[in-house]
């Protein structure tokens, strides 16, 4: 081959490879680009217990956190219908307690959640309906208990009681039902009592005059048990680490700020709240329920465990659920230096 020809092929090959180079970076530089943009995705309830969520949220430091990316939210009444959005990609990063993130974990063989943060210990109540008869969590025994979701964290909780401590033969008489909803058969007499978090337990006894009955956190050895964790998906946590140290930093914040003075806090709280539910809250019940509740940063593996094993006694797990990967808080540590 002359020379000539020859050193046009070889300058159309370089050129070809040339424009597969910038075509490749092109192509990455823009999902980037698009990754750097999409929407952040957050799924929380109107408890006193996702109060970081809520007020991050309403104040807007989760959307400052995360710019320019946007923040789309996402209310669940319970974690159940969290953990769904959660496999369906319909939130990325959620607020939940660890009953539906155990059966999440055992349910994708250990692939499909993690959790990145704690965020609230405690805040649940027993409260009786008034005329209920109930004056002790003995008196529980056959009558018509209320929790928010069947399988949720309450939902547990309630039913080893009545099943491991009080010897009833079924739990039938646990029935669950939307928070929103418990004050209305309270007062048609349907439930005799309810195992809820707050604000939900101290709304009953302020609208329904019910009684209150016992804090769980009483039942617990150490006086305390994790209620709420802050999760996401391995594939999240992967592709968008950054985003998730930036959620946390923001959390963080908001954990130190309710935990220094939680007084100060409780007006936005109320219209943070009023504006997800429609509802005010009567003025006295979140200076009183915001005092049960103790909001946290780190994961506690022994609530885990505890409530790993009172789900199987209970049949929602068939076998042991395995904890190795569940827990990762690289995220958290890197929100935690940064904010230093």
């Amino acid at each position: 081959m002359p020379k000539r020809r020859l050193s046009l092929s070889l300058a159309a090959m370089t050129l070809s490879w040339l424009v597969i180079v910038l075509a490749a970076d092109l192509l990455a530089c823009r999902d980037k680009s698009s990754q750097a943009v999409r929407p952040v995705k957050i799924g929380y309830f109107a408890n006193l217990s996702h109060a970081q969520a809520v007020l991050g949220v309403a104040s807007g430091d989760f959307e400052r956190a995360v710019s320019p990316a946007k923040i789309e939210t996402k209310i669940f009444n319970a974690g159940p219908s969290l953990i769904e959005a959660l496999f369906a990609g319909e939130i990325d990063i959620g607020y939940v307690g660890p009953g539906p993130i155990l059966s999440a974990h055992a349910k994708s063989g250990g692939k499909g959640i993690r959790v990145v943060a704690g965020a609230a210990a405690n805040g649940v109540i027993v409260v009786a309906r008034k005329g209920s008869g109930i004056q002790t969590l003995a008196d529980l025994a056959g009558k018509r208990v209320g929790t928010p979701q069947l399988g949720n964290t309450q939902d547990i909780s309630a039913r080893h009681y009545l099943s491991a401590v009080l010897k009833q033969a079924n739990v039938t008489n646990v029935v669950p039902v939307d928070n929103a909803e418990q004050a209305a058969l309270f007062s048609r007499g349907e439930l005799e009592a309810a195992w809820v978090p707050e604000p939900w337990g101290q709304r009953l006894i302020s609208e329904t005059d019910a009684t209150l009955i016992a804090e769980e956190k009483d039942l617990w050895p150490s006086k305390k048990f994790l209620l709420t964790l802050v999760v996401t998906t391995p594939e999240f946590l992967a592709k968008r680490p950054d985003v998730v140290a930036n959620v946390l930093r923001a959390h963080r914040a908001w954990t130190k700020r309710l935990t220094d003075d939680p007084d100060i806090y409780v007006g936005a709280l109320g219209d943070a709240l009023f504006s997800l539910t429609g509802k005010r809250l009567a003025g006295g019940i979140l200076p009183v329920a915001i005092k049960r509740v103790r909001f946290v940063d780190e994961p506690d593996l022994e609530t885990f465990r505890t409530f790993a094993a009172w789900k199987r006694d209970l049949g929602f797990d068939k076998d042991a659920v395995d904890l190795n990967g569940l827990v990762d808080t690289a995220a958290l540590e890197r929100a935690s230096v940064a904010a230093q």
